[in-house]
């Protein structure tokens, strides 16, 4: 492995670090509303973006995103939001099972939004896959007698907003950067009102305004990692690593925060985990007939 390759390695496995054991930073905050929590890291995303792009000197790429593709940034900034609000809620009143799940699913779901916005053909190994994944939520369906709406939400939210990022053309960093400065106003005002009102928790406590100002460099560091990694690691690496991501999501849900797992969600996990791991063998099957393929032929002309 080249070094620049062992460098994306390396920044990939730092970013799903972060995001994996996030749950405990966001545990620290269970007494404050989520909605609250939520504000606070909109707020501070938004000043490590505007100045990391101030530094690039690229900050004025994000007026000239937002001017062409508004509607894009308005909707990824909605779906973006929303799933950053249901992980912090579910980590905060004990459901982070539920959201590790969501993210061992996403992939899935990703393969058949795809299939259903860009017509993208899905093969009959990525069938058997997805149907794994289903019959698995069916499995939490029938054994719980409830429907794992959160483990859903974060998947289906998460999965459009990829489909949204596909369709602009600004880098990570800038998108999410004018995303963030949509959410903006909203999170003041919402802040404004709550102090106003005599509420919030920033201010009050050193420990707590250094724990919610934190949350900008954990919303951008693992983002830049990531972009990072991207551009020096291939992306079915990139897929596998990924997984890092759920599976520390469900320790930190099991081992630290003991929360109930049944035989139900072990059945569920389980169906999951094969899931992932036909479709990510089929992926890294094709991805190396593809690299084969393309090597005959350059010898072959050669």
């Amino acid at each position: 492995m080249t070094r620049p390759a062992v460098q994306g390695l390396l920044a990939m496995v730092g970013a799903c670090l972060i995001w994996g054991l996030s749950p405990l930073y966001y545990k620290l905050l269970d007494h404050v509303p989520a909605t609250e929590v939520l504000a606070h890291r909109t707020l501070w995303s938004g000043v490590f973006f505007a100045a990391v792009l101030l530094i690039q000197r690229r900050l004025r790429e994000v007026p000239n995103l937002l001017r062409h593709g508004a509607g894009l940034i308005v909707l990824a900034a909605v779906m973006i939001s929303v799933n950053w609000f249901l992980f912090i809620w579910s980590v905060q009143v004990g459901r982070t099972i539920e959201a590790s799940l969501g993210y061992y699913i996403f992939p899935l779901v990703a393969v058949v939004l795809g299939a259903g916005a860009f017509g993208e053909r899905l093969g009959r190994v990525q069938w058997i896959a997805v149907g794994l994944a289903a019959a698995a939520v069916l499995t939490l369906i029938l054994g719980l007698a409830v429907v794992p709406v959160i483990s859903l939400a974060l998947a289906i939210t998460f999965g459009i907003y990829g489909l949204l990022k596909k369709r602009l053309s600004a880098g990570p960093v800038v998108s999410v950067t004018a995303e963030v400065a949509v959410l903006l106003p909203l999170a003041m005002a919402w802040l404004a009102v709550l102090h106003g009102q005599g509420g919030g928790v920033f201010g009050r406590s050193v420990q707590d305004t250094g724990v919610l100002m934190l949350s900008g460099v954990l919303t951008a560091g693992p983002l830049i990692l990531f972009s990072y990694a991207t551009r020096r690691v291939q992306m079915a690496t990139i897929g596998l690593v990924q997984y890092l991501n759920p599976t520390l999501q469900f320790g930190c849900a099991v081992v630290v925060f003991q929360e109930p797992f049944t035989r139900w969600h072990a059945l569920a996990f389980a169906m999951i985990w094969i899931a992932l791991a036909i479709y990510s063998g089929q992926a890294i099957w094709s991805g190396r007939k593809a690299s084969s393929n393309a090597a005959t032929v350059g010898t072959t002309r050669a």
